[in-house]
């Protein structure tokens, strides 16, 4: 399919296909459904926008909403952002990356501003994409329109003049994909709660679902998206957005809630840690990293973040991450895709796939600052190929839960992470995954939570 014809379906809202669907690089069936990179990264934008910041001392009362970014360079994140007290995530990006934007592309939450738009539109970007909802100078009928007019104006000028290509991409979800989220998550009763025409009932609903209908026609009017307001398109538009705000609903949903969060894994080799403290980091801040981990988990197998001191994102900012593939440019079924239940080990996949952490280390490692903290947040305990690695690459600190921990299933183990030295271990008590489940007694028997002050939050 010709470049032109891609983007008009996307301009028009239709479903666009997955440049990578017969790559096997980037494949692991046995796991099964999958989103497309189109749709994690969306999800991935969305969920920045709720990073945790710290309560302002005056309430804010601007029309400027926050926004998520997520910058991708060759299919790969490299970049999280988000607006700050100061800062919108377009120019946090601007600071971090300046002209290594060039040719990436970005997904946000909303559409950006002026401001934002025109300086990454300097910065030589390929694509900009963003969430066709209230966009970041918003156009609802509480805020000032004259603002939200000027600004729209701008834009779409900057819009029709630019080199890079700026549209929706909005893909419908692979068949089972949302209940097998649903599987691996807590209970969720998210979109009981909320109805096309009724209005949002918490944070979800409120900052990524527009209601009632008519209204997110003149939002989109007003961003001149008059395309996606003919049916079907509309009603495809809803139908997509909806389903991709269940699936994040439901991954937020497996992670740790209230009474629940890290505790320190403490081994005979670990004993120069201190008082089992988070490194500065909130339960509420681990908790959204990993909730990141759980996204990028669907894409194909585990993943992994790492996340290094800096200046954006509370103090935090992206070194790089990985998902569980096959060597880059390898081709559909060239190599073995069978899990543990295929008897010939021959046929087994474990020997060929790239594990997470060994994907961000590879692409990432040379980010990683001799002597300053940088932390992994993984969705699994690491096995024994990855464990000299991490320690290797110079990583601090692991967020991970203990799904497999100390066990040898012959094709992978997981013996070395308990007595892994030099790294701080925090272990995510609560969490919720296919062969994880514990029951808040043990945990309470066998582990104690650092951090008690710090609660996780509440997501439903």
């Amino acid at each position: 399919m010709e470049e032109s014809d891609l983007r008009n379906r996307a301009d028009r809202g239709e479903s666009v296909p997955d440049r990578d669907t017969r790559d096997s690089s980037t494949q692991t069936d046995s796991h099964g459904p999958r989103l497309s990179k189109v749709n994690l990264f969306t999800l991935l934008s969305l969920w920045m926008e709720l990073f945790p910041q710290e309560q302002p001392e005056e309430e804010d009362h601007s029309q400027i909403h926050g926004v998520g970014l997520v910058v991708v360079q060759d299919s790969k994140v490299v970049g999280l952002h988000c607006s700050g007290a100061e800062l919108h995530a377009g120019q946090a990006a601007i600071i971090q990356h300046g002209t290594r934007l060039a040719g990436c592309q970005l997904y946000f939450s909303r559409r950006p501003c002026a401001t934002c738009l025109k300086m990454i539109i300097n910065a030589g970007v390929s694509q900009i994409s963003f969430w066709p909802g209230d966009p970041e100078v918003s156009i609802l009928p509480d805020c000032t329109m004259e603002e939200a007019t000027l600004d729209a104006i701008v834009t779409e000028r900057l819009k029709s003049n630019s080199r890079p290509h700026i549209c929706v991409l909005l893909q419908p979800l692979a068949p089972g994909l949302a209940q097998s989220v649903s599987e691996t998550s807590r209970e969720c009763d998210f979109m009981e709660r909320v109805t096309d025409d009724e209005p949002a009932l918490n944070d979800f609903s409120r900052q990524f679902l527009v209601a009632p209908s008519q209204q997110h026609r003149e939002i989109l009017t007003h961003m001149h998206l008059e395309n996606f307001c003919v049916e079907p398109y509309f009603s495809n538009l809803r139908h997509n957005m909806r389903e991709l705000v269940e699936v994040l609903a439901a991954v937020a949903a497996g992670v740790p809630q209230r009474h629940h969060g890290f505790y320190r894994l403490k081994t005979l080799f670990n004993h120069l840690f201190g008082n089992g403290s988070l490194h500065g980091l909130s339960q509420q801040v681990a908790c959204h990293f990993i909730i990141q981990a759980r996204l990028l988990a669907y894409r194909t197998g585990l993943l992994s973040v790492c996340h290094s001191h800096g200046t954006r994102t509370g103090g935090m900012y992206l070194v790089g991450c990985g998902y569980n593939a096959y060597p880059v440019g390898s081709k559909y079924a060239e190599y073995p895709q069978m899990d543990r239940k295929q008897e010939d080990r021959q046929r087994r996949k474990y020997r060929y796939i790239i594990h997470a952490e060994q994907n961000a280390i590879t692409f990432r490692a040379r980010d990683i600052k001799p002597g300053k903290p940088t932390m992994m947040f993984v969705t699994k305990c690491p096995c024994d190929e990855c464990v000299p690695l991490i320690r290797g690459a110079g990583i601090s600190h692991i967020y991970t839960n203990d799904q497999d921990r100390d066990k040898d299933k012959g094709d992978i183990s997981y013996l070395k992470f308990s007595s892994l030295k030099d790294v701080t271990k925090f272990i995510v008590n609560g969490y919720v995954g296919k062969h994880s489940r514990q029951t808040e007694q043990e945990s309470r028997s066998n582990k104690k939570l650092c951090n008690r002050s710090h609660n996780s939050p509440t997501v439903s």
